[in-house]
């Protein structure tokens, strides 16, 4: 299985061989949430918040 290092802790991540770049994987060790960024090497980022949000959507807009 492959692994990549977690940026927050240091601790070996397990990958799934099914997963794809932009994948959310969470760190067993610290509970970071991490997105995949690299498969080849496995390369692990921390996961942004803002990432959850549309930026397409404004709340100006509604007015």
């Amino acid at each position: 299985m492959p692994r990549g290092g977690c940026p927050e802790c240091g601790a070996d991540v397990h990958v799934s061989e099914e997963a794809d770049k932009g994948d959310y994987i969470e760190c067993d060790e610290c509970g970071a949430e991490l997105v995949l960024v690299g498969l080849d090497p496995i390369e692990l980022d921390l996961r942004d918040e803002e990432d959850d949000y549309d930026d397409d959507y404004d709340d100006d807009d509604e007015l």
